[in-house]
């Protein structure tokens, strides 16, 4: 493997590790504001999470996406 491809790997697997955490940052953020305001309904703890996703999949495409 040369280093132009250990280099793209690396920057993926950056990415990935990015989406999880931020999954996990966003779940717990919004258990927390659910318990807070005391939600019968996890309501935050699913838009929290959703939102993080679209926010990923948008930087994820902008940054794959062929320079011009």
């Amino acid at each position: 493997m040369n280093k132009t491809n250990n280099k793209i790997l690396w920057k993926y697997a950056g990415m990935v590790m990015q989406f999880f955490v931020g999954i996990g940052i966003a779940v717990f953020i919004g258990l927390q504001i659910d318990k807070w305001i005391n939600s019968k309904i996890p309501l935050a703890a699913w838009i929290f999470p959703l939102l993080v996703i679209i926010g990923m999949i948008y930087k994820i495409v902008k940054d794959t996406a062929p320079k011009q």
